[in-house]
């Protein structure tokens, strides 16, 4: 067995390598059900082939981290399934991505309505060049809410639930760029919850926070998944460890292992996974 950090020392017991499996599903004793079916996923971009073979069930009211090695593909699968992937003129997609029965890039389908369905937080927080306020309530308006009420009961609500109110409530007028990188984050988290999205994607979505500010953000992602089902991309197996109902391991754009994080991280299966979570290759 392959040496472990201080992390994961004692946590891997003695497993038979295994091969990469050809269909993943997450189960899980509660029965929530599956929301995100993601069958026989390939992308290319140019000549490159990012994701080969994907089919997995990532399931709602949980929080499911992606991780893998920089290159992998980790943050590809997850532009993939809000469709920023689309971005590149060069994309080649292949495959069905289902939502709530909904195959994403079946004909016909209106993408600003997919990208709805998903809250992006992003490696650095993005907010809009005006106020507190319109930042939480620009997606609002461009869904055609425009009653000012309406707007400001939105406001509060989703600044309650990014954990930001009370410390903004009596300066909503002024601008976003005025709070701190932490805030901006939770501000863009706000932003993302008002149009009722179904789930939350964050791709290294605290690598740019001091420790204090990420844990804040992790607690929210906890607190959220009682709502809305959470996928994460990180680098930080710490993190994973700490927030994850389940773990999707990447490695050269193909699924090696997934499961529940007790399960991955105590008792992984495939050698590739003893590997990267012991730090023999990031």
């Amino acid at each position: 067995m392959i040496a472990a950090p201080s992390i994961f020392r004692g946590l891997f017991s003695s497993a038979v390598a295994l091969e990469s499996p050809k269909s993943t599903t997450f189960t899980d004793a509660d029965n929530l059900g599956t929301e995100i079916k993601i069958s026989a996923l390939n992308v290319h971009i140019g000549s490159n082939h990012i994701l080969k073979n994907i089919n997995l069930e990532i399931p709602n009211n949980k929080i499911t981290c992606i991780i893998g090695p920089s290159g992998c593909g980790k943050s590809t699968l997850l532009k993939t399934i809000n469709r920023l992937i689309d971005d590149n003129e060069h994309v080649k997609v292949d495959g069905e991505i289902n939502i709530g029965g909904e195959n994403i890039y079946g004909k016909n389908v209106e993408v600003t309505h997919i990208r709805k369905k998903m809250g992006l937080l992003s490696q650095r927080p993005t907010p809009l060049p005006m106020s507190i306020f319109d930042n939480v309530a620009y997606g609002c308006k461009i869904h055609g809410i425009r009653q000012k009420k309406q707007l400001v009961g939105i406001v509060e609500e989703n600044l309650k639930a990014a954990g930001l109110w009370e410390e903004v409530k009596d300066r909503l007028n002024s601008p976003a760029s005025s709070l701190s990188i932490g805030q901006q984050q939770r501000l863009c988290l706000a932003r993302g919850l008002a149009v009722k999205p179904q789930f939350i994607l964050g791709d290294e979505s605290t690598s740019a926070l001091d420790p204090i500010s990420s844990r804040h953000i992790e607690d929210m992602f906890v607190k959220l998944k009682e709502k809305y089902g959470v996928i994460l991309v990180t680098h930080t197996l710490r993190q994973a460890l700490r927030i994850a109902d389940h773990v999707i391991f990447i490695y050269l754009g193909e699924i090696i292992e997934t499961g529940s994080a007790k399960e991955l991280f105590h008792n992984p299966k495939h050698q590739l996974t003893k590997e990267y979570l012991s730090g023999v290759f990031s």
